[in-house]
């Protein structure tokens, strides 16, 4: 089929996401135990209940994120295959943190160790963000955001100051990581080629970028126990913006820490093979803008409630008996 399934990564966090899918699903009630034992903590009741400021925290929204992600999928696919209906995407994908419940849509990752795993994961980042963050430069183009940080002072580099591409979220929204002198250095320097919105984002530290290696390293050796699949559908991996190697599963995600999201490019890469029709598994809907900025040609579907589930399953043949 020309449907790719991707899903969101940290950000698109909410307080109360699932709340409608678990009060009607008891299939959805079970994976959320499941995590909750996982982790031996209730993250179910953080994220039906909150409060917002600990689920933003970045070692709660990330297996948050996986959760509601994993859900969604799951409940989609059972409720076609209660219908007799098979629907085998082309490609898999998720914005950075997204690309676990991307592997655990193609079946390369347990739902259980998958939890555990992006557990990790955020609280490595949490814990190597120090003093840096990431802002979100609106309304300029990949090109003068490059050219403009190929202009950082030598001095400041030679400081220890940095500032990098983090996100290519789509044309006229990309983000920066970065120290906090180098954040302020792009500021200035991009306000002076006349751009007017530059964003600092709620987040506890500079992802996606080179002040993370630390975080990369230690996440290596997490990776290193856990025992991936081959996957069963194509993976677009946001690093390289291609199909993700089986064998290569382990590093990629952890270079994902450090190098940036190449979302732009994973979505063209999907559509130039004939991808037609994305639909997103996971709150918010941030995704399903991105895309259809990206690629405006294509249909673009969101699930992430239960309302939403209910609008692509009204679309399929009605169930048998």
């Amino acid at each position: 089929m020309t449907v790719a399934y991707v899903f969101p990564g940290q950000g698109s966090q909410t307080v109360g996401m699932l709340k409608d899918v678990y009060a009607a699903s008891e299939r959805a009630r079970e994976m959320l135990d499941a995590a909750d034992r996982a982790l031996g903590f209730s993250l179910s009741r953080l994220m039906l209940d909150g409060p917002e400021e600990v689920l933003r925290a970045t070692e709660n929204a990330q297996p948050a994120l996986f959760v509601a992600g994993a859900v969604l999928w799951t409940l989609y696919r059972e409720a076609l295959a209660a219908r007799g209906i098979e629907e085998a995407p082309m490609f898999v994908a998720g914005h950075s943190l997204g690309q676990y419940a991307a592997l655990y849509a193609a079946g390369a990752l347990a739902y259980e160790e998958g939890v555990r795993l992006v557990r990790r994961r955020g609280e490595l980042m949490a814990a190597s963000g120090g003093t840096g963050g990431m802002a979100a430069v609106l309304g300029a183009d990949a090109a003068l955001i490059e050219a403009v940080l190929a202009e950082f002072p030598p001095a400041l580099q030679a400081a220890g100051e940095r500032v990098e591409l983090a996100n290519d979220n789509a044309p006229g929204q990309l983000v920066l990581s970065g120290t906090e002198a180098g954040l302020r250095w792009a500021e200035a320097a991009l306000r002076e080629r006349g751009v007017r919105r530059f964003v600092r984002l709620k987040v506890s530290g500079p992802f996606h970028s080179s002040l993370m290696a630390e975080a990369a390293a230690a996440y290596r050796s997490v990776l290193a126990t856990v025992a991936f699949r081959a996957p069963a559908v194509p993976v677009v991996d946001n690093v390289t913006a291609d199909v993700l190697d089986a064998a290569a599963i382990a590093e990629r995600l952890a270079e994902q820490i450090m190098r940036p999201v190449r979302w732009t490019d994973s979505v063209r890469f999907m559509v130039a093979r004939g991808v037609r029709r994305f639909v997103e598994f996971g709150p918010g809907g941030v995704l399903a803008g991105l895309i259809r900025r990206i690629a405006p040609e294509v249909r673009v579907d969101s699930a992430g409630d239960l309302k939403g589930l209910e609008r692509l399953l009204a679309e399929r043949a009605p169930e048998r008996g």
